[in-house]
């Protein structure tokens, strides 16, 4: 199946407050180099020569985004975020789905910065493989334990075919928008695009993506994302 320039739309939920990060600022609007964590992901997404558009979810009292160069992109429509992530993400297939009903949604976490272009193109390649869609994921390498409340180990887990889910997360507008809603109605703990999916029966299929594709999510990680794309110019 050949994907073709106006039936993919790139999903960013950005309406995030980042509070792990304990910085004065939601995390996405953080200096990463020259500009915000969030300029550099939107940058990768809005360059990428096979999506059409990208619909960003805000939060209601949004006071960055606006001085963003990358929110005046002729490819960029805003949307008003939920209080959660899956929130956002259906607010902004919602809008997708006035677009383009019939295109694909490219959903990827605002604070992933370190994506390339190489990593889209695998997962765009997917489809004739996963018609049912597919995620980003690298396999785990370190030994997994799971433990009890108090913080004892109880076993170790057996690593073998599991993997860290990454983003993007590559789904039908259509499908993705029905089951997320409905998931949400049920009350479903939806952590990914791939759980909705999941919980609705649809299986995705994995696509092994960069290990430098890391979110930024507590201060430590921004330092090995400057590293990354230090590295990758």
């Amino acid at each position: 199946m050949q994907n073709n320039s106006d039936s993919i739309i790139a999903i960013v939920p950005a309406a995030g407050i980042g509070s792990r990060m304990a910085a004065d600022k939601p995390k996405q609007y953080l200096q990463l180099g020259q500009q915000t964590i969030l300029a550099h992901t939107l940058d990768v997404l809005l360059s990428h020569p096979q999506i059409a558009q990208v619909v960003i979810a805000l939060h209601p009292q949004d006071q960055y985004f606006q001085h963003l160069a990358q929110s005046k992109h002729p490819k960029l429509t805003q949307v008003i975020g939920g209080g959660e992530r899956a929130d956002s993400v259906l607010a902004a297939l919602n809008m997708a789905k006035t677009i383009n009903p019939t295109a694909w949604a490219l959903v990827h976490d605002a604070a992933r910065p370190c994506l390339c272009h190489s990593d889209i193109d695998k997962l765009l390649e997917s489809q004739s493989r996963f018609p049912q869609g597919a995620i980003l994921a690298a396999p785990v390498r370190d030994t997994m334990k799971r433990s009890d409340a108090s913080g004892i180990i109880t076993n170790t887990v057996e690593r073998a075919l599991l993997w860290h889910a990454l983003t993007p997360q590559y789904f039908p507008i259509d499908t993705l928008q029905a089951n997320l809603a409905n998931a949400l109605k049920a009350n479903v703990n939806i952590t990914d695009e791939a759980s909705a999916m999941e919980w609705a029966g649809v299986m995705p299929g994995l696509v092994t993506g960069r290990v430098d594709n890391i979110k930024v999510t507590h201060p430590d990680d921004l330092q090995l994302a400057q590293l990354f794309m230090s590295q990758a110019q």
